[in-house]
């Protein structure tokens, strides 16, 4: 059914870990491939305003440049040394983005590639984004210490040659390093990394990390009211997507968007958004590359994020955290941070609908025909403003209103071939 699909699309909930955002804040951003200065711009001008808890920023560790394909996403998962230095900016850079955005109740995640190098295919020398010699054949990474003594030859150095394989994705191929004195059993002896942005000024071992292997994926929060760590398995990520946004069709951007509002009403977990950049169709030889797909760049160099009159992005960067639906989304979690699922209802199919207690109350129409239904919401009796449609400014509502009776019940229509066939009310949405 196609309402299973939408909720495939969700993408990662975090339950396990506090993530240690500003109180009332319950959602973070993952500004792929943003430049530090302009991530700090957003945390001031958009994120801290919105309700935002926080940004995941790529790799800042150095990497490999990688020249065929040119530039692309995954290179930033290639890393030859802990040296702040990427295509987003250096070590002052970082710096003042965690320092900025911090200042505006906005938290840094670090997506921080740990446990492995770059792949033996890397080859050698000084091409990095900062010039840091290494010799990926030999295992030989100067830049951070690391020799052939280090790495667990025989049982982690195979390349991948199928990434619908979780044997060989879990196990990372030719980038792995999974056991040895240094990286032993999932164990850090020296988080080394983390010291170096800032994170933590000790020494963590994998364990107070709360590294976990979960098909390959794992989060860890470091404690600290400053950069905060996030640990993953890049290479589950390929085919996911993971190299930005298409030009979306009228129906993959009507799914994204209510895949997105239901993550952000349902309470489970912890929700982060995905904020992208455009790119178009590319064939190589008769082959789909959309997967090589770097951040928008003029010879190389990525494009600062421009914002147009309408509030959108320009510049090639789509902004998907920017539209209307997905951070009137972000605000109505953080209304009804702490109330309980309730009042679902379904129609035996792709028409769905339930509330957050006394505070939110959310309708989505995933069918091939019109919802037209009353039902319960368990919101005081009142006026609502549809924070899909349209928002709520100076008491006037630019969407659709919903009016609640009495007894908590509205009357609910959307048709199937809507823009956005979904509906949200929340308290602070009440004209």
């Amino acid at each position: 059914m196609k309402f299973f699909l939408l909720l495939s699309l969700i993408g990662f909930c975090w339950a396990q870990y506090n993530p240690h955002t500003q109180s009332g804040r319950t959602s973070i951003v993952h500004l792929f491939e943003w430049r530090w200065v302009d991530i700090a711009k957003e945390c001031e001008r958009y994120l801290a305003p919105k309700g935002f808890g926080g940004v995941q920023v790529s790799p800042p560790n150095e990497n490999i440049v990688i020249s065929n394909p040119s530039r692309p996403w995954w290179e930033r998962y290639q890393p030859i040394s802990y040296k702040i230095c990427t295509r987003s900016g250096n070590e002052d850079e970082f710096k003042d983005m965690v320092k900025r955005c911090n200042n505006v109740g906005v938290r840094i995640y670090v997506d921080a590639v740990i446990n492995h190098m770059c792949g033996a295919g890397g080859g050698a020398g000084t091409s990095s984004t900062c010039g840091t010699y290494y010799n990926a054949n030999n295992r030989d990474f100067p830049g951070v210490s690391y020799s052939a003594n280090h790495f667990n030859d025989g049982k982690c150095n195979g390349e991948i040659n199928n990434y619908n394989d979780a044997n060989q994705v879990i196990d990372l191929g030719g980038e792995a390093i999974k056991s040895s004195e240094y990286f032993g059993n999932g164990r850090v002896t020296e988080f080394k990394y983390g010291a170096k942005l800032g994170t933590v000024i000790r020494k963590w071992s994998g364990e107070k990390m709360a590294y976990l292997k979960n098909w390959g994926e794992g989060w860890g929060f470091v404690p600290s009211d400053r950069a905060l760590v996030f640990v993953d398995n890049h290479d589950n990520q390929r085919g996911h997507g993971a190299g930005g946004s298409s030009i979306l069709t009228f129906w993959d951007a009507r799914m994204y968007k209510m895949a997105v509002g239901f993550m952000l009403a349902h309470p489970y977990g912890f929700t982060r958004v995905m904020s992208s950049y455009r790119w178009t169709r590319k064939f190589q030889n008769g082959k789909d590359v959309n997967d090589w797909i770097g951040p928008p760049n003029k010879n190389g160099v990525t494009k600062e994020v421009t914002i147009n009159a309408d509030t959108t992005c320009g510049n090639d960067w789509v902004c998907e955290h920017r539209w209307r639906q997905i951070r009137n989304m972000v605000a109505f979690r953080n209304v009804v941070n702490g109330q309980p699922f309730s009042n679902w209802w379904d129609n035996g199919s792709n028409q769905v609908a339930f509330g957050r207690g006394n505070k939110g109350f959310i309708v989505f129409n995933n069918d091939d025909k019109a919802l037209s239904k009353t039902l319960q919401t368990g919101l005081p009796a009142g006026t609502y403003c549809d924070v899909i449609s349209g928002d709520k400014i100076n008491g006037k509502c630019t969407g659709t209103k919903v009016s609640v009776g009495s007894d908590g019940k509205a009357q609910f229509s959307i048709s199937n071939s809507a823009e956005d066939p979904f509906i949200a009310i929340h308290a602070e949405s009440k004209l």
